[in-house]
């Protein structure tokens, strides 16, 4: 059998859902992250690590079922009132986990948390066209945006709804140690460094869990979480590679699943100090770097090379846009003549999360062109840190990361990466942010992916970022578990059953 031919059989191979009151042989499910969660606070921090555990935690206005179509949750429906004017109509009977009814009041505490600029959300860029929030009765909201925002229900994908009674008086720290939603799971301890216990939420208003307690666990190592999905210490397992995906075929306790993804690998550029302030030099950085080859020679789980911040699954998708092409000689000859000014010793910022042989390749790459770079490896939350220090000459010149919106618009992908007010942007271009502000603003669809394209253009003739492939997820599962990955990469633990 071909990898290839595997890794669709896997995929295919956890189609079938048992009833959510199916007999259990299991009651504790073990699910082996890569690092600890940086946060449970849900307005604090979109890293996966994070969100894999505090998403079951608290319930979103909207969410995405698995075909990827936004479904109701907090929200039972909605309706634009106007240009600029969404109604949410609140479903009644959520409580949460402390037993208080989760209101109006609630969703607008919610949505004003998470865009007050003094909170500083790292999620603020995706949310800080919402200018209000207001209660119009019990089982009402309207959220206005300061112009036409055609991304926002898509946004709403990962508002996450908190307790106002809870949350303003824990303050960020205290409710990150004491998380209160109204998921499918409550929050049971935490363990620093070691795991994190869900315990099922019994009087959920949706469908309820399958298995009584779960537990998160951190193994950095992927070939540990690996040997412990044999040895039957782990139920699931995240962040497989091929290879390692690969010695789990035939296996007769373990499976793998897998899906595509919204998300892009991509090296970022510090575009706004040296040496990566001079565009033929972030040219010939992009140059120098082999995608087919990290594509075909390393990953090789369907990923597929990327010409573009975005993914045919994103509105703002450009059809016509082409991958800058591997020159090595051509990124040579530019970094010679260039001479000192190419040879400054550059930071590339990484963390275990990510696959560290596409890393080390890259920067292989780099150095045979002529570069200087050095690989910078921390855990995830100073690295996430690093990358949004309002001090542009503290953060590293290069980093390697996978960026995904689960909102399937270029303008949750593209805005927070390249618009100047940003701060996971590295770049300052008046001309591009204007496009952005156009593609986010417009609800005129044809202005919207003419913006995109015009987007497109600029960052790909300035070479602002340097986009590599569209992921594939891989994950290691036991026999019993019955899921399958979706492209948004949520692990719903309601979404999930068991068989024997």
């Amino acid at each position: 059998m071909t990898f290839s031919t595997f890794i669709k059989a896997a995929a295919l191979a956890t189609v079938v859902f048992l009833p959510a009151n199916a007999a259990l042989a299991k009651d504790d499910l073990v699910v082996n992250l890569v690092n600890e969660p940086a946060t449970l606070d849900p307005h604090m921090q979109w890293n996966p690590d994070s969100y894999y555990v505090y998403r079951n935690i608290f319930d979103n206005l909207v969410t995405r079922d698995d075909a990827g179509e936004i479904v109701p949750q907090v929200a039972e429906s909605w309706k634009q009132l106007s240009d600029t004017e969404l109604e949410l109509d609140i479903r009644e009977g959520i409580t949460f986990h402390d037993g208080e009814a989760l209101t109006a009041d609630d969703v607008v505490y919610s949505v004003k948390r998470i865009t007050d600029p003094e909170f500083s959300s790292p999620q603020l860029g995706q949310f800080n066209s919402i200018i209000d929030a207001k209660k119009i009765d019990e089982d009402t909201v309207v959220l206005t945006t300061k112009s036409p925002y055609p991304a926002l229900l898509a946004q709403l994908v990962k508002l996450s709804i908190v307790p106002e009674h809870i949350a303003s008086k824990l303050g960020k720290e205290g409710f990150n140690e004491a998380p209160v939603g109204s998921g499918p799971y409550k929050f049971a301890g935490w363990d620093r460094g070691v795991q994190v216990k869900l315990t099922r939420n019994d009087a959920y208003w949706g469908e309820q869990g399958a298995f009584k307690t779960v537990t998160f666990k951190s193994v950095p190592d992927a070939s540990t979480r690996v040997a412990n999905l044999r040895a039957g210490t782990a139920d699931l397992v995240v962040s497989l590679d091929s290879d390692l995906a690969m010695q789990l075929e035939g296996s007769t306790e373990a499976q793998v699943l897998s899906a595509p993804t919204e998300r892009v690998g991509f090296m970022g550029m510090n575009t706004l100090v040296a040496p990566l302030d001079d565009p033929e030099i972030r040219r010939a950085a992009a140059m120098a770097i082999d995608r087919e080859g990290i594509v075909e020679g390393i990953l090789r789980g369907g990923e597929t090379v990327a010409s573009q911040m975005a993914t045919s699954a994103h509105f703002g998708f450009v059809d016509s846009a082409e991958p800058i092409p591997f020159d090595l000689e051509k990124a040579r000859e530019i970094v010679e003549a260039k001479g000192d000014a190419a040879k400054v010793p550059m930071k590339f910022a990484t963390s275990p999360v990510y696959d560290q042989r596409i890393v080390q390749a890259i920067q292989q790459m780099l150095n045979e062109a002529g570069f200087d770079v050095e690989i910078s490896m921390t855990d995830m939350a100073t690295y996430l840190k690093s990358a949004q220090n309002p001090d542009q000459n503290a953060r590293p010149q290069l980093s390697f990361g996978r960026w995904s919106c689960a909102c399937q618009d270029v303008d949750g992908v593209q805005y927070p990466l390249l618009h100047s007010s940003s701060n996971w942007s590295r770049v300052n271009d008046p001309e591009l942010d204007a496009l952005l502000e156009t593609g986010r603003t417009t609800l005129d669809k044809e202005a919207r992916l003419a913006a995109y394209a015009q987007v497109q253009k600029i960052v790909a003739d300035n070479t602002y970022i340097m986009p590599l492939y569209q992921a594939a997820a891989l994950y290691g599962a036991s026999k019993g578990l019955e899921w399958q990955p979706t492209a948004n990469e949520s692990l719903f633990l309601n979404r999930m059953s068991w068989k024997d």
